[in-house]
């Protein structure tokens, strides 16, 4: 691994802490996982990023040693949590990605997980508000309907808390979503454009499919709805207990992470991805936190737009997706809290 001299570039009202301009610190929490090391190696390729940080709690020297070999600028450090580890990790850093935690397996559900994953993202959190309170936090860790207000509750105790750089990657349910279709439709899946709002676990996912473009009977839209919200399943069950879509899941953080990086890094506009973030788009309902499409701006979050014209059908949908997801993110907020 090279050593760089750090120069403080200012890019979009914002100072990174870069070795080469118009570039950013990102941190990986969990970059020796299942998906920590398969999205290392693709933000490795990110032109935006000069220096890929890596911690987790063993193996990451290893991993950075091996990453660092790739033909590309970024600088790639490792950090476990011996002789402060995981401070020298965060210090400095522009986009902090937590993908920490323990992989689901057959018959868990995302809650299931929440008892293990709740105390690894609070703790990551009140060190990402400690060494690095000016970073924009994009949470994997599920369950994130929880996990990202956990994050949020930690930050308020700091005094730090901007809802504007806080997000839940959600953007795997529209990777599938747009494969799925495709597969019915005999289509090229980068051209279908499926949005998916809600949360990130089971009927808390609503796929919008009438604002697809195509038509559907109501036995595809039925199996076509279930398959998206429960599409993780099929992969835990394929691996047979050995895991979880690690893969795909860190195809989808390497996509999030890099509009993100286009839009606060080059500042540049129109750059809209699904994510789960404070909204007000059903306050009213006692919902703090949704998922729907955002633009990104230099500042993260910039427009959280509506969910346009729902079917019939999409309204059940959310009727049934909203008080499970008001029940998630009260049990992250009192995690957090107690």
């Amino acid at each position: 691994m090279f050593t760089s001299k750090l120069v403080n570039v200012v890019v979009s009202k914002r100072v990174f802490s870069s070795s080469a301009a118009n570039a950013a610190k990102v941190a990986v929490l969990g970059a020796a996982g299942g998906i920590g090391q398969p999205l290392s190696l693709l933000l490795k390729h990110n032109e935006l990023i000069s220096h890929l940080s890596l911690f987790d709690i063993v193996n990451t020297p290893g991993v950075a040693a091996d990453i660092s070999h790739i033909n590309t600028a970024s600088k790639v450090t490792g950090y476990v949590p011996e002789n402060d580890g995981l401070k020298l990790a965060l210090t400095d850093a522009d986009v902090i990605v937590i993908p920490a935690g323990v992989p689901r397996k057959p018959g868990m559900s995302r809650d299931d997980l929440f008892n293990t994953n709740a105390g690894i993202v609070r703790d990551l959190a009140t060190a990402a508000a400690q060494y690095a309170p000016n970073a924009f936090l994009a949470v994997i860790s599920n369950p994130v309907n929880s996990t990202v207000a956990i994050v949020s509750e930690v930050f308020k105790k700091f005094g730090i808390y901007d809802p504007r750089r806080i997000f839940g990657v959600t953007t795997l349910d529209i990777v599938r979503a747009s494969r799925f279709v495709s597969e019915l439709k005999g289509t090229n899946p980068k051209d279908e454009k499926i949005t998916v709002v809600g949360g990130h676990s089971g009927v808390t996912i609503i796929p919008l499919l009438s604002q697809s473009g195509h038509t559907f009977t109501d036995e595809e839209l039925k199996a076509l709805t279930h398959r998206i919200q429960f599409g993780g399943d099929e992969v835990v069950k394929a691996k047979a207990g050995t895991g979880s879509a690690t893969l795909s899941m860190a195809y989808a953080a390497n996509r999030f992470t890099g509009s993100l990086l286009r839009a606060i890094v080059k500042g540049e506009k129109g750059v809209i991805e699904p994510s789960y973030v404070k909204s007000d788009l059903f306050k009213s309902d006692g919902i703090e936190y949704f998922a729907s499409n955002v633009e990104l701006s230099s500042e993260g979050v910039g427009k959280v737009h509506s969910l346009g014209k729902l079917s019939a059908y999409e309204k059940e949908l959310l009727s049934a997706a909203l008080p499970e997801l008001k029940k998630n993110i009260t049990k992250g907020a009192d995690f957090a809290n107690n």
